[in-house]
């Protein structure tokens, strides 16, 4: 990394994308400010996960509720990225960040109010609206505070680092206060994070607003909240239900795709649009995106299908379980760091190209090993998944640096929604693939018979719940064969997995044009 009390390579203070007086020297203490709050956000997404059981237990919830509590964050998060970003551009980047920061310290505190399951699933709809003010800010920031090339792929190099970090840490020290705290407590630790983070962007990031953006489009943003939100439920659904003939869903995804569609247009045909959809001419930029959306589609089915092994198959806590995730997050962590320099060397078509086939050999390891997987060549599978999925840091500077800087909010907000529709899709479509193939090969277990069909139906609803019956009727054989049957969904939807990643490493590599380097991102 640069060294922090360096003159940066153009003078901030002069620049238009910047309000008021800056000194450059602090783009480094302001790269571990963004960075802190990302590890935050992303620690807060994952965290749940591991506090489900015990809100459950505690709160009785319904099914319906559950849903919601797990997936009202991500639908209000993703249907708003778009309009923050556009609203940060005009009306300040850094008071938008704040902003964000104190929603999610407040919903934070207010957990130790809730007593209901509505109460959580209104606190999860105020933390997926503080996300969706920080997540684009750090990006868009990052991007007019770093103007050298090299510097901006080390800083995004960096925010991916921990964006992996994060991920994998959430589980981990989920399970570490859920062994010793009320479920509460994963809600509350971000208090002090936010705390921190506040307290840390009002002396090192800078004001940022687009100069002279036009006049913002309410129609377009509510189209992108409609749009982007009911198409997200209908694919959700549909795994849910693992079925395509679920009508709800089929009307939420015609009017999700209805409503992209009608703001595409709107967008096409503004001098000021809430979105430059232009930007995807642009085939650098194109193709950083769809790295992006391919890059979450395997990090978050290899998570959700691993983790559950882990716990439910090869009898981990939840606390084990998140340390033993953290190969993933440790190759992530060293190949972000090490991809701008491997790209000046080889390029960044074959870099993106090589990251993309190595996660996706990590997930057709799964595969490969099938039924006789252990613990072993899990930490295996998932070190290539982290390890393809961390030099798609590059990825990162190809959306930001690939578009001029007043698109800078346009492109965060696309790069996290690229994201989080990838990790949308990689549970959907190979969640449910192990799903169906789990209660294809399970059957109707007759250890379970005996006990009525409420205990047959639940068993072959999921893993956990097999465990469960199990564990309550002391049947071991069930849990046993259970164990057996999912391995063998795992391994199938890791060879999908994989090879779709395979695929799309060559998609990409055709859509990156030929001889692109870092210097050809400067804009």
């Amino acid at each position: 990394m640069s060294d922090p009390t360096a003159a940066a390579p153009s003078d901030l203070r002069a620049d238009p994308h910047i309000v008021g007086s800056y000194d450059p020297a602090r783009r480094w203490l302001a790269l571990c400010t963004l960075t802190f709050s990302l590890l935050a956000i992303t620690t807060d997404m994952t965290i749940l996960n591991v506090a489900i059981p015990q809100m459950a237990a505690d709160l009785q919830p319904t099914a319906s509720q559950q849903l919601w509590i797990i997936d009202v964050y991500s639908l209000v998060m993703t249907g708003l990225l778009i309009s923050m970003s556009s609203i940060a551009d005009r009306w300040g980047r850094k008071r938008m960040l704040m902003l964000g920061y104190v929603l999610i310290a407040l919903a934070s505190v207010l957990v130790l109010l809730a007593h209901s399951p509505g109460f959580v699933i209104a606190l999860r709809i105020l933390l997926g609206v503080g996300a969706a003010m920080v997540m684009p800010s750090t990006l868009s920031l990052l991007r007019v505070t770093f103007t050298d090339t090299r510097e901006r792929a080390t800083a995004l190099a960096v925010w991916a680092a921990v964006a992996g970090i994060g991920a994998a840490v959430g589980p981990l020290l989920g399970g570490f206060l859920l062994e010793r705290f009320h479920w509460q407590a994963a809600f509350l630790v971000s208090v002090p994070m936010m705390v921190v983070a506040i307290a840390s962007a009002i002396v090192t990031v800078p004001e940022s607003r687009v100069p002279e953006p036009g006049p913002w489009d309410p129609v377009g943003a509510a189209l992108t909240l409609v749009g982007m939100s009911t198409t997200i439920w209908a694919v959700k659904k549909f795994s849910e239900e693992a079925s395509m003939a679920y009508l709800p869903a089929w009307i939420g995804f015609a009017v999700g795709v209805g409503a992209l569609a009608w703001f595409v247009r709107r967008c096409l045909r503004s001098d000021s649009p809430l979105l430059d959809v232009s930007m995807f001419r642009h085939r650098i930029f194109s193709a950083g995106v769809l790295a992006a959306l391919i890059a979450s589609f395997s990090m978050s089915a290899g998570l959700l299908l691993l983790a559950q092994w882990l716990q439910l198959v090869n009898g981990a806590t939840a606390f084990q379980s998140g340390l033993q995730l953290m190969p993933l997050a440790l190759a992530a962590a060293v190949t972000s760091l090490l991809a701008p320099v491997v790209s000046e060397r080889i390029g960044m078509r074959t870099t993106i190209f090589g990251a993309l086939f190595i996660a996706g050999a990590g997930m057709l390891s799964l595969g490969v090993r099938g039924e006789s997987l252990s613990l072993i060549s899990v930490f295996v599978a998932l070190a290539l998944i982290g390890a393809g999925i961390g030099a798609l840091a590059l990825a990162s500077s190809m959306i930001m640096g690939g578009v001029p800087r007043s698109k800078a909010g346009n492109a965060a907000a696309m790069e996290d929604t690229a994201y989080e529709l990838g990790a949308v899709l990689g549970i959907a479509i190979l969640g449910s693939l192990a799903s169906f193939l789990y209660r294809r090969e399970l059957g109707t277990p007759a250890d379970a018979l005996v006990l009525g069909p409420e205990a047959v139906e639940a068993a072959r609803d999921s893993l956990g719940g097999a465990v469960a019956v199990a564990d309550a009727a002391q049947l071991p054989a069930l849990a046993a064969r259970a164990g057996e049957a999912f391995t063998s969904g795992l391994g199938v939807a890791g060879l999908i997995g994989g090879l779709i990643l395979v695929v799309f490493a060559f998609v990409t590599f055709h859509l990156t044009p030929k001889g692109t380097m870092l210097a050809d991102l400067e804009h």
